[in-house]
């Protein structure tokens, strides 16, 4: 069947496996140094691994290719995720598996991102004060997961992101905006940095608030 998937372009590959962190159908593998798409019917098409990718060498493409085979995935996952562990915390933790981490693109701080790169292209972008990754256990997987993450703490950096976040909400296009920060006061320093770069930047971007507990609540 004819349909979307996903091309990489070995050349343009640097080889840093964000892209295969990314793929939630584990489709993507790194093979002597480069990514590589290992089978078609693992790759949905949803191209979760295109903002990770810090060199643009992974695009969309039509042509003829298995259909997505979602059972087929979770064979491959269950087989892949059931593997030993090299990690000195899953080896602590009989049991327990070893959770992937959903971060998507490097770097994450918000005085160190670019305010351009690739992986803004189309991106959902997540603005997260730095202490809510602590706070709120299943951060990666109901916040990074599928989003480009930029954290900060203004009290703590003593600047104001208001400029640098206008600049990449301009410069790119992105899809929504997540804002999630701590119940404290001083956390409101991040939230306002980002909703004045959303009307300084002109574009109408959805948009959306959640505030975290000291104690790992999600509270609105």
């Amino acid at each position: 069947m004819i349909r979307k998937i996903i091309h990489i372009d070995e050349e343009k590959c640097n080889g840093c496996g964000l892209c295969a962190e990314a793929c939630h159908e584990g489709a993507i593998e790194m093979v002597n140094g480069k990514a590589r798409l290992m089978r078609d019917d693992y790759c949905d098409g949803l191209g979760d691994c295109l903002p990770a990718c810090p060199t643009g060498a992974i695009t969309f493409t039509e042509r003829e290719a298995a259909a997505y085979d979602e059972e087929a995935v979770k064979r491959h996952l269950a087989k892949r995720d059931g593997a030993p562990s090299a990690s000195g915390a899953a080896a602590s933790q009989p049991g327990l598996a070893p959770q992937p981490s959903q971060l998507c693109q490097w770097p994450v701080q918000i005085k160190l991102a670019p305010v351009s790169a690739p992986y803004f292209s189309g991106a959902r972008l997540l603005i997260a004060a730095d202490c809510t990754a602590y706070a709120y256990a299943s951060f990666h997987q109901d916040f990074i997961r599928g989003r480009v993450t930029l954290i900060g703490c203004p009290k703590l950096d003593g600047v104001d992101y208001t400029e640098k976040l206008t600049e990449i909400l301009s410069e790119n296009d992105i899809r929504d905006l997540t804002i999630v920060r701590m119940e404290v006061p001083c956390c409101g320093g991040i939230q306002h940095a980002a909703t004045e770069a959303l009307k300084a930047s002109g574009k109408f971007i959805p948009w959306q608030v959640v505030t975290i507990s000291t104690d790992g609540r999600i509270l609105d």
